[in-house]
C-alpha cells in the first residue's frame, strides 16, 4: 500500500514538468519504462522458501535462499528459521487437507464451514467498503474541492497525493500497535464526519478552506483503515488451508466491480 500511493504521488509530481501539450507522451511512457524494469528484475526473483519446504522438509534451496534473505550466518540460525516455518505449516494444518482444500471444491468446503463463510462475508463487505467508500471520487475530483482556493489543479492533485503517502506511513506504526477492528471504526468514523464536511463545503456553508481541511481527514482517515486493511486482513484471518480460495473470492468480487 505504501508503495502504491508513494508511485501515485511520483506520478503527482512528474505532472508539473510533463502535463503539458507536447510533453505528456513522455509521461505516459513512464509506465511503460517501469514495466520494461521490472520485467527485466523478474530473472532475480527467489522462490518462496515456505513452499519449497512444504514440498521437502529438508531442501537445500530452500535453507539457501533463507540465509539470503534473513542474512543469517550460522546453520543453527538457518535450522531455527525453517522449524518455524515447518511449525506453522503444521498448526494451520497445512497437510493433506491444504490438498483437498485447494481442489475444485474448496469454496463448497469453505462455504459449509459456519465460521469460515462467516469470516468471508466479512472480507467481502471490507473490500466493498473500501470502493464505495468514496475515496475514489475525492481522488478523481479532488481539483473541484479546491475551486476558488487553489488556481493550479496540479497544486491540489499533488497536496492529495502527499497527503496519502503521510497517512499511509503513518499507518504502518499504527498497524502494529493497534487492533484492526478499532482501526476500521475510527476510520469508517472519521470518513463519515469528513464526508459530512465536504458536503457542507460545496454548499457554500463553510469557507474554501474548510474543504482543503476536510479533504486532508477524509484522506488521512482512510489511510489508517479501509486503505490498507481490507488487503490483508484474509491472510490474517483465515486459516493457510484457505486463505487462496478466499483471495480468489475477493479478487472476483474486485473484477465484477470494474
Amino acid at each position: 500500500q505504501f508503495c502504491l500511493v508513494t508511485g501515485i504521488f511520483v506520478s503527482d509530481l512528474l505532472a508539473f514538468p510533463l502535463a503539458t501539450e507536447s510533453s505528456w507522451r513522455i509521461l505516459f511512457s513512464v509506465t511503460i519504462i517501469l514495466s520494461v524494469a521490472q520485467i527485466a528484475c523478474f530473472p532475480f526473483l527467489v522462490e518462496s522458501p515456505r513452499w519449497l519446504l512444504h514440498r521437502d522438509k529438508k531442501s537445500r534451496r530452500a535453507r539457501s535462499i533463507i540465509k539470503k534473505l534473513r542474512g543469517l550466518r550460522h546453520d543453527h540460525e538457518i535450522e531455527t528459521e525453517v522449524n518455524h516455518f515447518i511449525s506453522a505449516s503444521h498448526a494451520q494444518s497445512c497437510g493433506d487437507a491444504e490438498e483437498r482444500t485447494n481442489s475444485g471444491g474448496a469454496f463448497v468446503a469453505m462455504i459449509n464451514d459456519d465460521r469460515m463463510w462467516k469470516l468471508l462475508v466479512c472480507s467481502l463487505i471490507l473490500q466493498m467498503a473500501q470502493q464505495l467508500c468514496g475515496i475514489n471520487a475525492v481522488f478523481y475530483y479532488s481539483t473541484m474541492f479546491f475551486d476558488g482556493l487553489i488556481e493550479n489543479p496540479l497544486i491540489g492533485t499533488a497536496i492529495v497525493g502527499g497527503v496519502n503517502v503521510a497517512a499511509t506511513y503513518v499507518a504502518l506504526f499504527l498497524m502494529e500497535s493497534s487492533n484492526r477492528r478499532t482501526l476500521i471504526l475510527w476510520s469508517a468514523g472519521g470518513m463519515l464526519v469528513s464526508c459530512i464536511g465536504l458536503v457542507v463545503c460545496l454548499l457554500g456553508y463553510f469557507d474554501k478552506m474548510a474543504s482543503l481541511f476536510f479533504v486532508v481527514t477524509f484522506v488521512s482517515f482512510f489511510e489508517i483503515g479501509l486503505g490498507p486493511i481490507p488487503w490483508l486482513i484474509v491472510a490474517e484471518m483465515f486459516e493457510a488451508k484457505y486463505v487462496a480460495t478466499a483471495s480468489e473470492s475477493v479478487f472476483r468480487l474486485r473484477v465484477a466491480k470494474i
